[in-house]
């Protein structure tokens, strides 16, 4: 074998070498210490060897019992959203200097992927109207706990307060984060669809590090920034934004409304759904936090020829500093998904960015009208980007409506029970600048239909 195929990795002499450098006789004797009690003697349910040809025909089978966009319509967003993708992204990102690189960490022979990297950072500073940004977070979710816990250590103070409104697995990560810092997670309720202003003012206090909320929120509607800035900066807390990044293409941005740290997904902004990830999340500060905040920091220089280069500039994780040091465990970025952040950003520019968040505006409230036209009940009158939530006729559960839905060549809405029992029946839709009018009509005719 091993002068046949010399491409296998482990011929069968190789494998006896190895046995007997550790002194094994057979690699059974390798696990000995798994008691036979537990070991699994059959044979595992799965078919014999597939030449090439009938393997790739077998996974074609199974991905097409994928539900994907390609075949179906979406009104499905929760954090995921069905955008656009300009077919420059994946062109670029296909370029092997940018799908092969992994961390910068010499510079000097890095540059390409620093300045993609600096570019990203400098479009989320603009967007969000922040100081500093870093080098790109796994994700929104893991970016709003992180965030939360650079608050924690920048006040001293050991409590978190969050509004329910913000997305429930985001919640879920805080809470999760909280427990290892032994953090104190105060939850406050909603009115309307928004933050209960009053509730939240009662919840704030002097040992309060700061207030966490979404804005667009995880119902689509958008926050009141403004007023809720006051509430935590009373006493000296922070304020902490998380924020879907295309809606700042019509909304002010929230450095401007005064927060403190300001975190989100760029999944919107040209990144596949990839039937839910990876994504790549955004985190951004005022100055006086650039030291604290997680990951790295890309900056720009220029070397002793006067030439224009990229480098490192901040390195605050623990793979760099000390471990007691290192305001983070995020152990790597999401260098090529930031990459599409970046390349979409450039190929729309501030008007098509603009049209695009637009377009997502009217579009969700067309719907939202239409809906309102055929008898349905909207319970929440706030203001909304492209999500809004739909209560459905009590003799239609959401789990059957998306059933039927599906049956249709849609994929419906967001059932919002799930974490919401006071919204039992109520769907969260979400329409984006790829929905046309007909869709549009078809879909909420299908929901009459049932009704």
């Amino acid at each position: 074998m091993a002068n046949l195929h010399r491409y296998i990795p482990v011929t069968d002499q190789d494998q006896a070498d190895m046995l007997a450098t550790i002194g094994a006789a057979s690699i059974e004797e390798l696990f000995r210490d798994i008691p036979e009690s537990i070991r699994y003697r059959g044979t595992l349910p799965m078919s014999a060897a597939l030449d090439e040809f009938s393997l790739l025909e077998h996974m074609k089978e199974l991905a097409g019992r994928n539900a994907d966009t390609d075949r179906y319509k979406s009104f499905l967003g929760a954090g995921i959203y069905d955008h656009h993708l300009p077919v420059v992204i994946n062109h670029m990102i296909s370029r092997s200097e940018f799908y092969t690189a992994y961390t910068p960490y010499q510079p000097e022979i890095s540059q390409g992927e620093l300045q993609a990297i600096f570019e990203f950072q400098s479009y989320i500073c603009e967007l969000t109207g922040m100081a500093v940004a870093n080098a790109s977070m796994y994700d929104g979710v893991t970016a709003l706990a992180e965030a939360g816990a650079l608050a924690a250590g920048a006040t001293k103070r050991n409590r978190i307060v969050i509004s329910r409104t913000v997305h429930p697995e985001a919640r879920e990560m805080v809470r999760t984060m909280a427990r290892g810092l032994n953090l104190n997670i105060v939850e406050v309720g909603y009115t309307n669809g928004v933050t209960d202003l009053n509730a939240l003012q009662a919840a704030v206090d002097d040992k309060t590090a700061a207030v966490l909320v979404q804005s667009p929120n995880f119902f689509g509607a958008v926050e009141d920034l403004a007023a809720i800035e006051p509430i935590i900066h009373h006493v000296k807390g922070l304020l902490v934004v998380s924020s879907n990044p295309l809606s700042l293409g019509l909304l002010e941005t929230p450095g401007k409304l005064g927060s403190d740290i300001v975190v989100g997904d760029a999944q919107p902004l040209g990144i596949s759904q990839s039937l839910g990830g990876p994504t790549c999340g955004f985190f951004a500060v005022t100055e006086p936090l650039m030291r604290r905040m997680p990951g790295r920091i890309v900056g720009q220089t220029t070397d002793i020829d006067g030439k224009r280069g990229f480098v490192l500039t901040l390195q605050a994780r623990e793979q760099h500093i000390r471990r007691e040091k290192a305001t983070s465990n995020i152990c790597s970025n999401q260098a090529l998904l930031a990459l599409c952040a970046s390349i979409y950003l450039s190929t729309m520019g501030k008007e098509g960015l603009r049209e695009a968040a637009n377009l997502n505006v009217q579009k969700a409230h067309y719907a939202a009208d239409q809906f309102a036209k055929r008898g349905f009940e909207l319970p929440f009158t706030a203001p909304f980007f492209n999500e809004f939530v739909v209560k459905l006729p009590t003799n239609v559960s959401v789990k059957e409506a998306n059933l039927k839905l599906l049956a249709a060549g849609f994929l419906g809405g967001c059932d919002l029970a799930f974490a919401y029992p006071e919204l039992q029946g109520h769907m969260l839709i979400a329409v984006t600048e790829k929905r046309t009018r007909t869709e549009i009509d078809n879909f909420v005719t299908r929901l009459e239909e049932m009704a």
